[in-house]
């Protein structure tokens, strides 16, 4: 059996790690919403890979829910978009185990994410020397020919492409050979100047308001440079991220202001402050509305499995008769 011919598929996945930031949002959220209107998107919660980061079962049900909350909010359409829990489709576990056969060892220990994760304290183990395996399983299994990725995730793409390569060699011609799209998101800064990163403390949740907003964002590092000197905006962590809410005319005039000295670093950070409150405003009142309906959006969640898992089963059909074995009925 063929699986049927589809249009362009974008396929991405995030990781329900913690709460979601704004450099998750300008780095990877705003382009997934964007995209779901433009070709045929999947993208799921990756609760699997969470596994070998988080080992709570009440913190990974807390986060998978959350990130499913923000993303609903913030605008995801689940009426164009397949949205679901990576662990609803466990055909994907079944190709990873396939895929490890035509994988070789060497490949993986090149993953320089892996060598990166266990420098900074995590655990080596096995899930985690696997990830770019499940990785591959994740795009393969829904025949997806788009990935969009960050600058750090490039090189699981192109182990992916291998491994795609080496099964249809070995055995037949079922996978498309994925291509990434790098996010176009701007760089995001954290608090202290550095990327903002969970693991580095540095971060604003999309969804802070109220007084733990205004304390984080008061709180950005700045340098002593005194009330009414001129202020350097190329060099300014809240002029960065001030300029990822403005538009180019009100970043060009907080620039003059900043160059004349008309404005301090405590009302430079008053605006940011009110440039997020207004992008995420209509956004906080779904994401309330949504949480008081649990029903609902683990009903989207099942609904974009069910999904899923069809397009999973049509491709393990094809990979199980392509090895040897006898295949299994789809539904």
């Amino acid at each position: 059996m063929k699986a049927p011919q589809t249009a362009k598929r974008i396929l991405s996945g995030v990781q329900p790690s913690g709460k979601l930031h704004l450099g998750n949002y300008f780095g990877a959220v705003k382009q997934h919403i964007a995209l779901q209107t433009g070709a045929e998107a999947f993208y799921f919660i990756a609760n699997y890979h969470a596994l070998t980061t988080i080992q709570d079962a009440e913190v990974l049900r807390a986060n998978t829910r959350d990130v499913a909350l923000d993303y609903l909010a913030l605008g995801l359409d689940p009426d164009r978009a397949t949205f679901f829990r990576q662990s609803d489709v466990p055909e994907v576990t079944e190709l990873a185990w396939i895929l490890s056969s035509v994988t070789n060892m060497g490949l993986l220990e090149r993953a320089v994410s892996y060598r990166d994760k266990v420098e900074r304290g995590i655990e080596a183990s096995v899930g985690l020397f696997f990830y770019p395996v499940l990785m591959a399983a994740d795009i393969l299994i829904y025949r997806s020919h788009v990935v969009p990725v960050g600058q750090d995730q490039v090189q699981h793409i192109e182990m992916t492409r291998d491994m795609a390569g080496r099964f249809n060699r070995t055995f037949a011609e079922v996978f498309p050979i994925p291509t990434y799209r790098l996010d176009v998101g701007a760089k995001v800064p954290g608090t202290d100047g550095q990327k903002m990163s969970k693991s580095y403390g540095n971060t604003i949740d999309i969804f802070a308001e109220g007084k733990p907003l205004q304390r984080t964002v008061m709180g950005i590092k700045t340098d002593s440079t005194p009330q009414g000197q001129p202020l350097n905006p190329e060099t300014c962590n809240v002029f960065a991220l001030y300029g990822l809410f403005a538009t180019p005319e009100e970043k060009a005039e907080m620039a003059g202001l900043y160059r004349s000295g008309s404005i301090g670093y405590g009302d430079a950070k008053k605006r940011l402050l009110e440039k997020i409150n207004t992008h995420f405003d209509a956004a906080r009142q779904k994401r309330k509305q949504l949480a008081a309906d649990p029903e609902y959006v683990e009903g989207v969640l099942e609904r974009g499995a069910k999904r899923a898992r069809y397009e999973a089963q049509l491709t393990m059909e094809l990979v199980r008769r392509a090895v040897g074995m006898g295949a299994r009925s789809v539904g």
